[in-house]
């Protein structure tokens, strides 16, 4: 089928070209219906019990899924008439902004001030004008500072700063409202600073901002690519034709996957990257037509045995390829992994079809002359880099015990330094630190409790049990506790109502700040307050038959490991002081980030996994050897270990961007090795003498293996200047990733299949001289 498809495609080579337009043509017309998804919660499928269980909480205490805080900080104090009163416009027009809910918005203007009138409860709005005199500010600030609910959340210690807490309804987009905001904040102007952050802020700048740096670096890239294949080929038509097989490959995968529904979240985001990466292997072909037409000085004929010597090894790496990513689609719960693995294999197919269609039908347009003054290039004599490979092919052979102890080394060091990774994963960070959005989630968290929030929800054995004192006590216990954790900011529950209320109902007395020992009390202010103040005042941490209670946590940190620390604290609290009939389940958006993240790279070592298991299978039945398929490993695997090392070595966390490379790393590194070892078992057979087949292996499939890996780390290493991190983080590490492996091919494979000839050839005598 193979050969069929080559020779209608030389035979044809029109038709071809038209038709592979067609189909690309076809397969942009979805292109204007591109959506983007960048929230946690869409990742996980809509029965999955932690999305189920944190929709459930949500409705149960009245929560809003998204909320945006502005920040307002005024070195000299916000304690003066000019900042409130801009303060208090600010609030007014952002309660004016479509998409905000506008009931629950929380500001000094709006927010429950909880008062006694004899027995009863009156509720009043904080602030309801600016103080004019010295004496109203003053009373103002105290009313702010004697109560600890308000301290770190709407105002700072050191009473610098405030914070409006803005909750939107969940079909909003995050960035524009931000926008609007800052907009608002802009036009008052003053000596005060303004920071924008939360969740939904970071989610849709970081959705809007993946399409801005694919608009950019993805042609960048490409730009870099076509630049060197052309100087690497000196013929236009042939750069082309590989840039064009990755760009179709991109534009059916991406087509096809707007087609059928699928918005584009991070993973997807970075599909374009690994099909550029897997569309760079075509370049073994080439460049073994330069060689092949140089023996046979005819076009057709080169073009034929060109495909017929490579077009195993190239089926092979694409099938390998495939069945890696596709895995993924297999097992994975997240969806945008599955999502991923499906399309980037489709797309890895997609390429392979062009291998042996596209390309030669563009290489039979190739005029000869032209093929001829390329492959006039190739020889030993008139090309610096084949005379540098063959002397590396050289000194791999002769110094084979030295490289394979060194390399022995580098993969110790390696491991060492893949001990100490430390897996995390933040949002925030994928943002530089000079970004908006960094620096304003600094600043919050610097300042007030925390922009990331969870929950964690009582459930008592009984209703009526969070009226008592002792359940209060416990919640107030668990509260003190946790806030030593240095990732907590600030933690609220209604053990915090219940002694606000206390000392309300004691003259404002400082000293009532304090649970109530009484049920029949607690139950009475409870109910007073409830008739009094929003509804949401009360339901947030409590619901109506006061059997489940709700502590609210700011965190000042979007890690996933924060929120990890916290649950191993309650645990720990608990075992250290059994709780009254309670049980703790956790919920909020810093929950759901690290179960998200721990699902992610749970998915991707499972898919790591199954991948290999194929790969390795893959690679047995084209080697058709079982010792052969493990050495074939040997670069992959020596390659993942030390970039991995290098990563735990200088502390970087290993968030969800580098845990899709392991995939990537898997479908390079084989794919240099199948090259390498069935160009050297075709070349063994015609001439069986290990060390001149291991020089030739080096110098001209080599030179493909040398190709593919600086075209692409010259080309991705551009991404290096994004402003997004994992971007960066994807073109660093795939560029040492295509070096690295093709270093470990050309170098540790020769020496090993050296060393180890007499396990992998027994056939083969050693030679007097060696």
């Amino acid at each position: 089928m193979r050969n069929y498809l080559v020779r209608f495609s030389v035979d044809h080579p029109r038709w071809v070209i038209a038709l592979t337009m067609l189909l690309t043509a076809l397969f942009l017309l979805p292109f204007p219906r591109i959506e983007t998804d960048t929230d946690p919660k869409h990742m996980l499928p809509e029965t999955s019990p932690v999305r189920v269980h944190n929709d459930q909480v949500e409705e149960q205490f009245a929560l809003h899924a998204d909320w945006i805080a502005l920040g307002i900080v005024n070195e000299q104090g916000i304690f003066n008439p000019r900042t409130l009163g801009r303060i208090a416009r600010i609030t007014d027009q952002i309660l004016a902004l479509k998409g905000v809910i506008a009931r629950d918005v929380a500001s000094f203007t709006t927010v429950d001030h909880v008062l006694a009138e004899g027995e009863a409860l009156t509720v009043r709005p904080l602030l309801t004008e600016v103080p004019q005199t010295a004496e109203a500010m003053a009373a103002f600030k105290k009313a702010l500072f004697d109560n600890p609910i308000f301290v770190e959340r709407l105002i700072s210690k050191d009473g610098k700063a405030t914070a409006i807490y803005v909750p939107i309804e969940k079909t909003a987009n995050g960035k524009e409202i931000a926008e609007a905001i800052r907009a608002i904040a802009e036009r008052e102007g003053g000596e005060e600073r303004y920071y924008v952050a939360g969740d939904p802020v970071a989610r849709d700048t970081f959705g809007a901002g993946m399409f801005a740096q694919m608009g950019v670096f993805a042609p960048i890239a490409g730009m870099v690519m076509f630049l060197v294949l052309y100087l690497m080929f000196h013929s236009l038509l042939l750069a082309i034709s590989i840039m064009a097989v990755a760009m179709i490959s991109v534009i059916w995968s991406m087509g096809l996957l707007i087609g059928l529904g699928f918005p584009v979240h991070i993973m997807s985001s970075m599909i374009p990257v690994f099909l550029m990466a897997i569309s760079t292997d075509s370049i073994h072909i080439f460049n073994e037509l330069c060689f092949r037409f140089k023996e046979v000085k005819n076009k057709r004929q080169a073009i034929l045995d060109t495909m017929a010597v490579v077009g195993a090894p190239v089926s092979s790496t694409a099938f390998a390829a495939a069945a890696g990513f596709g895995s993924l689609a297999l097992i994975a719960h997240i969806v945008p992994v599955r999502v991923f693995g499906a399309f980037v294999a489709f797309g890895t197919l997609v390429i392979r079809l062009m291998s042996f269609s596209l390309i030669p039908a563009i290489m039979i347009l190739v005029k000869e002359e032209r093929l001829l003054r390329l492959s006039g290039h190739e020889g030993v004599e008139e090309s610096r880099a084949t005379r540098w490979l063959s002397r590396l092919g050289q000194a791999s052979v002769r110094h084979r015990k030295a490289i394979v102890v060194a390399g022995l080394l580098l993969f110790l060091a390696g491991a060492i330094g893949t001990s100490q990774i430390h897996i995390n994963n933040n949002m925030v960070s994928w943002f530089k630190k000079h970004s908006e959005v960094r620096q304003a989630d600094t600043a919050m968290n610097d300042l007030l409790g925390g922009t990331s929030t969870a929950y964690l929800v009582a459930v008592a054995d009984a209703e009526e049990a969070m009226k008592r004192p002792e359940v209060l006590h416990y919640l107030e216990g668990l509260q003190r506790d946790l806030e030593a954790l240095p990732a907590v900011g600030k933690t609220t529950s209604l053990a915090d109502i219940a002694k606000r209320l206390n000392r309300v109902m004691h003259q404002d007395d400082p000293a009532y700040e304090t649970i109530p020992e009484s049920q029949e009390v607690i139950a009475q202010y409870l109910f007073l307050f409830g008739m009094a103040a929003k509804p949401s005042d009360l339901d947030n941490f409590v619901d109506y038959p006061y059997q489940r209670a709700n502590i609210w946590l700011q965190l000042k940190t979007w890690d996933a490991t924060a929120m990890r620390q916290v649950l191993e604290r309650v645990q720990a609290y608990e075992a250290a002081h059994p709780p009254p009939g309670l049980e703790f389940e956790p919920a909020g958006i810093a929950y759901f980030n690290m179960v998200w993240n721990d699902e992610v790279l749970y998915d991707m070592l499972r898919g790591f996994g199954l991948a290999a298991v194929l790969v390795f299978l893959v690679v047995i039945a084209n080697f058709r050897s079982l010792r052969w398929g493990l050495l074939g490993f040997v670069p992959f695997t020596f390659t993942l270990v030390l970039i991995y090392g290098v990563i735990g070595f200088i502390g970087k966390d290993f968030d969800m961007p580098i845990s899709v490379l392991s995939t990537l790393s898997l479908g390079m590194a084989i794919d240099f090795a199948i090259h390498f070892v069935n160009r050297f078992k075709q070349r063994y057979a015609e001439d069986p003498v290990v060390e001149q087949t291991l020089v030739w292996t080096t110098t001209r499939p080599g030179k493909g293996i040398l190709r593919n890996a600086l075209l692409f780390a010259l080309g991705f290493s551009s991404m290096a200047f994004a402003s997004l991190t994992p971007y960066i983080t994807v073109g660093v590490l795939v560029a040492a990733l295509m070096l690295l492996s093709a270093l470990f091919t050309l170098v540790y494979l020769s020496a090993l299949v050296s060393l180890l000839r007499g396990w992998l050839l027994k056939a083969q005598p050693r030679p007097a001289n060696t």
